[in-house]
């Protein structure tokens, strides 16, 4: 007797300094994060609401389970991250559909925005010591 397998749509998101593996199965639209569940993982809604502001525009909310693994900077930044990874899943699982969708709302784009490096010289990446005339 062979096991019938569902269909897994993998999305990688990033944002800052955050990564997120995100994996889309068929299912009633439990999301979870690291192991725990999205209420437990995001304290905040206003996380939780930008994590399924993909799923929220295709109408998909209570269609696919949502497993995302993040590592790496502060909440905000793994929001963001999750939320790219679920949209590029979402694009890859049925693309006619919702890739004008995400696309028009800007969920597909990866937010290029990152921290300066510190240049030689100055105490950070434009803060400079402070000046003395004498």
């Amino acid at each position: 007797m062979t096991k019938s397998k569902k269909d897994v749509f993998l999305g990688t998101g990033r944002r800052k300094s955050s990564i997120a593996r995100v994996r889309l199965t068929e299912g009633k639209g439990k999301i979870t994060v690291n192991g725990k569940d999205i209420q437990e993982y995001f304290g905040e809604e206003t996380l939780r609401v930008i994590v399924k502001q993909p799923l929220t525009l295709t109408e998909t909310l209570s269609k696919y389970d949502v497993i995302a693994k993040v590592t790496g900077g502060g909440f905000a930044g793994q929001a963001g991250a999750v939320r790219h990874g679920i949209a590029r899943a979402l694009n890859e699982a049925n693309r006619e559909e919702y890739r004008p969708i995400l696309k028009s709302n800007g969920l597909l784009t990866r937010d290029a925005r990152m921290k300066e490096r510190k240049k030689y010289g100055l105490k950070k990446a434009r803060k400079a010591p402070q000046f003395s005339k004498r």
